[in-house]
């Protein structure tokens, strides 16, 4: 059974409970993964804010690499603009080697950029010894069910290949298991520290028990973070990985 339809992914559907959680996971496990001390933060999820507002809240100097591709909210600019340095760039060649502590990639940045594999090796380049990547990508799960929503019968199964899938609006993501994840970490010369689904929880178990009680998502929440569902490649429209650089 496919965890999400595809035509939900923008958040516009009927599934608005979901993406309330959704944000609410995301959320703390940033937070809980932010280092503990103020620390230099390169931010590649796109310029959209959010992340780089909680880590700069969080005391840490943030690098927020903007995306030509999206219109950037220049509210968020403003508001942040005093903790978050923007840089409008194609690469990380303005950065030198060895410069900063943390790596947020978030909003599926490595299935957005294709040639991953380039990208991530100048993620553990310009990452300090000890310091640590912070990865969201597409799942094959959600590859499929967008495949399957566009009636590519012949592209649903599971190989060793990269999965690239054609969304409705022309672009084009790549989807990883968790093994590929693994492979596009360790081929940058990092060391995973762990890869689990963003969440395990289903849409209808969300809107089921928000539905009854809003006061419930706190603790919603704290029951996905505590599951383990290491390498669990069945549910989950997203994974998320965090690895360190020796």
């Amino acid at each position: 059974m496919l965890p999400i339809p595809a035509e939900e992914l923008n958040g516009s559907g009927t599934l608005g409970p979901y993406w309330t959680f959704y944000r609410a996971v995301a959320a703390e496990q940033l937070s809980r993964w932010l280092p503990g001390d103020p620390s230099v933060i390169l931010d590649l999820s796109g310029g959209r804010g959010r992340w780089s507002g909680q880590a700069s809240r969080a005391g840490h100097r943030v690098i927020e690499v903007l995306d030509f591709r999206r219109t950037v909210d220049a509210q968020s600019r403003l508001r942040d603009a005093d903790r978050v340095r923007h840089i409008r760039a194609d690469d990380l060649a303005f950065l030198p080697d060895a410069s900063v502590d943390a790596v947020l990639a978030e909003e599926r940045a490595m299935s957005i950029e294709l040639m991953a594999e380039s990208a991530m090796s100048d993620v553990a380049r310009v990452l300090r010894p000890g310091g640590r990547a912070l990865v969201c990508v597409d799942s094959l799960v959600l590859g499929m069910a967008i495949l399957a929503e566009q009636e590519q019968w012949q592209h649903l199964r599971q190989t060793g290949e990269v999965m690239l899938v054609p969304w409705p609006d022309g672009s084009i993501t790549r989807c990883f298991s968790s093994g590929q994840l693994r492979e596009l970490l360790m081929g940058a010369g990092l060391e995973v520290e762990w890869v689990r689904p963003r969440t395990v929880l289903s849409p209808s178990t969300v809107d089921h028990v928000l539905g009854s009680d809003t006061r419930s998502l706190t603790w919603l929440v704290r029951t996905e973070l505590d599951a383990h569902p290491d390498d669990d490649d069945t549910v989950g429209i997203h994974l998320v990985a965090s690895a360190r650089k020796n």
